[in-house]
């Protein structure tokens, strides 16, 4: 009877190509974050369930990949990276000097919507910058985010800022519930255009609603830093948003940024800037970044910070197909000989020669027709001798 061994929901197995592809855009990635003077933190797979409700992430508990420890206590699988640094960077490291930058890159893990098909494995790379705040923090870490897109490969791309600010200096205009403030930023977020109508019918009357009712549509160019600031009559948010663009555009980062003041995702979580990076190709977002300056001091060491992830894998699946070398020569070697294979295998192409495990020659070359190699290389005796198969 034939079996079928599936793996657990939202994992899967990646072979060969896949796995090389994935590798390539790490290294790019972590050689960028240690040139620009980030150190590498690994923290555990499996965290205290109480640590994510402590620091107050966005995460929602279903979301999370739960286990419990021989004492009952409930652990998760860590469904995110910056938390744990955080936490880190408050206790292990509260006697190094601020700012600290830390990158990592990890796995985290999520339990998605089953009829989504999204993984529960997310491979990352990303950085964190702790205990600095303000502008050169800000312009350091949206460079740096268009920097990793670039250096990994990709040439389509975009980083689209907002600012959480806006959407709070407007709500804070209107005299709405808590509850149906969340509703509408729930659905400016999802660009649900027809039900936020619905929503801000009832408040028609009170200024700011005019350019909250616009808030989805308020991405692009640094056009729409002017129209924002025509309905709102003015932000702080939008001012910062126009200083940081200058600098970025005289740095020559211009050309991959853009900007959508309707990023309030986690609105509670995040604290000024907040940014996206997205690419031709990807369904979604490969890159997600922004300030959050409370989770630090919820572990006793107040400081600012800021820092992005890249989905590895997303970027990774957006990269030119590389041509695989093919498998062209087996090494067949005779007692004695081991050392010679060796040296002779070091120095070709990965992928393009395999050491033959047989004692026979005859078996060499049946292996060398079945792998579709062309030549066998026959080391014995002191010689060597090439064989066409």
């Amino acid at each position: 009877m034939n079996y079928t061994v599936h793996t657990p929901e939202g994992t899967r197995d990646r072979l060969f190509a896949e796995c090389r592809e994935r590798r390539q855009v790490q290294r790019a990635l972590t050689a960028l974050f240690r040139r620009r003077s980030y150190a590498e933190i690994i923290t555990p797979e499996v965290e205290f369930y109480d640590l994510f409700l402590q620091s107050g992430n966005p995460l929602p508990q279903e979301a999370m990949l739960k286990i419990i420890d021989r004492s009952g206590k409930i652990m998760v699988m860590r469904p995110d990276c910056t938390t744990p640094i955080a936490r880190v960077a408050a206790t292990k490291l509260r006697t190094v000097p601020l700012p600290q930058r830390l990158y990592y890159d990890q796995t985290v893990f999520r339990s998605g919507d089953a009829h989504r098909g999204g993984s529960s494995e997310i491979a990352q790379c990303g950085v964190e910058l702790i205990g600095a705040a303000g502008k050169k923090a800000d312009l350091e870490m949206v460079a740096l985010a268009v920097d990793a897109l670039k250096t990994a490969g990709l040439e389509q791309f975009h980083v689209e800022l907002g600012h959480v600010g806006f959407f709070r200096e407007l709500t804070a205009r209107v005299d709405m519930p808590a509850a149906a403030a969340e509703q509408m930023r729930s659905l400016i977020e999802g660009k649900n255009f027809a039900a936020l109508n619905d929503l801000l019918e009832p408040y028609n009357g009170q200024p700011a609603v005019r350019p909250l009712r616009r808030l989805p549509y308020l991405f692009g160019g640094a056009e729409v830093l002017d129209e924002a600031e025509t309905l709102s009559g003015g932000s702080d948010a939008l001012d910062y948003l126009r200083d940081l663009y200058g600098e970025l555009k005289h740095a020559g980062y211009g050309d991959h940024i853009r900007f959508d003041l309707g990023l309030v995702h986690q609105i509670d979580y995040y604290t000024g800037v907040v940014f996206r990076g997205y690419v031709e190709g990807a369904g979604d977002a490969v890159l997600s970044g922004g300030r959050y300056d409370k989770l630090v001091g919820a572990f006793g060491r107040p400081a600012q910070a800021t820092g992005f992830a890249v989905d590895v894998d997303a970027v990774a699946a957006c990269l030119p197909a590389a041509v695989p070398t093919g498998l062209e020569m087996l090494i067949h070697y005779g007692d004695g000989e081991f050392a010679k294979a060796l040296a002779v295998l070091d120095v070709r192409e990965p992928g393009s020669c395999e050491l033959s495990p047989c004692r026979a020659l005859e078996s060499t070359l049946s292996l060398a027709r079945e792998k579709g190699a062309a030549v066998v290389l026959v080391l014995e005796n002191g010689g060597e001798r090439l064989v066409e198969v």
